[in-house]
């Protein structure tokens, strides 16, 4: 999953947020560097990657991307649930997304200090260009793959993404519709074992 969704999958707390936010920054044991919130959202943040990844669905349509992107293919997939999350947010938070990732920038900014270096980087370019709701259109999404195709020097092909989201776009949504259920019924679930209570 992409940012938005790993945010969303925190619920309430803004310590676990931001673990899950930065968790991709923070590599083995460094996140026992953290608060207990924050460690907490890290480790959400890799159980949420192992179960997405093992998961026949989203294998499935990573599978329909490899002929033309690859092992980029993973990182476009991540992007399209991320836009069927934020273009139905409606039906999965009672807060508008505008809001919300207001508000999520705000924490981010308050807390940027703890904040890893290659986060605190491009922060203020993610806040100054909205990514949360740009996901929100196949143009706003079409736009972060081009920034992000850019960045591997037109390797990845990304900037073309939006080609197979708009043939394959019903079922990519049915896809991820059903995907997600099953997430946060595991997300709830995985954070009720030993390893997230013990914490």
């Amino acid at each position: 999953m992409n940012f938005l969704a790993h945010v969303y999958l925190s619920g309430q707390d803004e310590q676990k947020a931001i673990g899950n936010f930065i968790a991709d920054s923070v590599r083995g044991k460094q996140y026992l560097e953290f608060s207990k919130g924050i460690q907490h959202g890290i480790l959400l943040h890799r159980e949420i990657d192992t179960y997405t990844d093992a998961h026949p669905i989203w294998r499935k349509d990573k599978k329909l991307l490899v002929p033309v992107y690859n092992h980029y293919a993973a990182v476009i997939i991540d992007l399209y649930y991320d836009h069927f999350l934020a273009k139905n947010w409606a039906a999965y938070h009672e807060i508008p997304l505008a809001t919300y990732a207001a508000n999520f920038y705000d924490t981010l900014q308050v807390n940027f200090d703890m904040l890893p270096t290659k986060i605190q980087n491009f922060l203020s370019i993610m806040i100054r260009e909205n990514w949360f709701t740009c996901y929100e259109t196949i143009e706003g999404l079409g736009y972060i793959l081009q920034q992000m195709d850019r960045r591997t020097k037109g390797i990845s092909k990304m900037t073309q993404a939006t080609r197979e989201l708009a043939e394959h776009y019903e079922v990519l949504e049915r896809d991820f519709t059903h995907f997600f259920k099953e997430l946060e019924e595991y997300v709830a679930f995985v954070q009720k074992t030993p390893r997230f209570t013990s914490i």
